[in-house]
This record gives C-alpha cells, sequence and structure tokens, in this order.
C-alpha cells in the first residue's frame, strides 16, 4: 500500500533525511511506500520520440531529485553514480532494472548482480551504484521514474558493455521546476 504526497512534501521530507545523512533504510522504506500524487508529477511529464527525458525538481548541495520519462524502447546504458546513493522509483508504467558490481577497471569487467527486475509502480531500485534502465518496446507504454541522488554530480560513465569500454558524459535537465531549460533564468 501506497501513500501519496506532493513533490513539495516529498522535497521537504528527503531535506529531512539529508540532515540525517541519507540513512540508507530509512530513506529505502520511506521512498517505496509513498508515491507523488499525480497533479504534483504533471509538470514534469514531457517526452521526446527519440531519447529519456531528465527534469529536475530540485537540488541543493545535498541532493538531487530528478523525474524521467522514458517513451517506449527507450533506455539508459549501464551508467555509475560517482560513488553517490541513488534510488530509482517507478512512478508509471513499467521500466527493467538491471544492477552491476566493478570485478575489475583494468581491464574493465562488470558482473550483473542477479538478474534484471521489471518493475512495475511503486518498485524501488537502490541505493543503486551502477545500473542500468530501460522501458522495453514490449512494455508497450510509456514510463515515469523519481531519482534522488544523494548528491548532485555533473558528470558520469557510460559503460558501452560489461567490458566496456567506458566514457565520461556531461549529464543535462530537459527541464528545471517544469520549465524548458532554454527558458530558465540564470
Amino acid at each position: 500500500m501506497h501513500r501519496y504526497v506532493s513533490m513539495d512534501r516529498l522535497v521537504k521530507d528527503i531535506e529531512s533525511f539529508a540532515k540525517q545523512e541519507f540513512p540508507k533504510s530509512a530513506v529505502s522504506s520511506y521512498l517505496a511506500g509513498t508515491l507523488i500524487e499525480p497533479n504534483s508529477l504533471n509538470p514534469y511529464l514531457k517526452y521526446e520520440k527519440d531519447r529519456y527525458t531528465r527534469h529536475l525538481v530540485h537540488k541543493n548541495t545535498d541532493f538531487e531529485l530528478l523525474v524521467i520519462c522514458w517513451g517506449k524502447g527507450h533506455s539508459a546504458p549501464i551508467h555509475g553514480h560517482e560513488g553517490e546513493l541513488c534510488w530509482a522509483r517507478v512512478e508509471q508504467g513499467r521500466l527493467l532494472f538491471a544492477n552491476y558490481r566493478v570485478l575489475s577497471e583494468d581491464p574493465l569487467q562488470l558482473s550483473p548482480e542477479g538478474t534484471p527486475i521489471e518493475g512495475n509502480v511503486g518498485f524501488l531500485d537502490g541505493p543503486a551504484e551502477i545500473h542500468s534502465v530501460a522501458n522495453p518496446v514490449s512494455f508497450g507504454i510509456n514510463a515515469v521514474s523519481l531519482h534522488l541522488y544523494s548528491k548532485p554530480y555533473l558528470k558520469c560513465d557510460i559503460y558501452e558493455s560489461v567490458q566496456g569500454p567506458k566514457r565520461r558524459v556531461r549529464l543535462a535537465y530537459d527541464t528545471i521546476r517544469g520549465q524548458p531549460v532554454n527558458s530558465v533564468p540564470n
């Protein structure tokens, strides 16, 4: 059973976890039992035809909160989170999550941790260090996920496969607090 909260309430609750340095079990328990009220989620529901979209809800020195919209067939490759804690929860639709661990850096070798998990609404992945997320075409519907990062970061490593290569990419947002990035004042 889930309870629903506004986006503003969610941010305030996460701020209280930040003051406690993000206790993993408490944050996981909270996120597992709490979904976003649909009206609070609506400003962030913006899709692109050829890729998933990243929508910044809140960012400070302690954490970053994103809504990510996944069209049919969209996916994020295997990627890391700069050693920060990352929780991802399905808000709408279904997603496929696969977690990995690093066996070796030179030569690069990742190992899947278990089998990929299909997550429906309310499914919580995390805190994940290295994972991939996908909305396979076979699922047949768009999906939305909420992502909490315990510290913001601007770049991350993307792994082409479990044997590399890996490359460093700069992250970007499609919207900030519901406004397109190109219209947000500095």
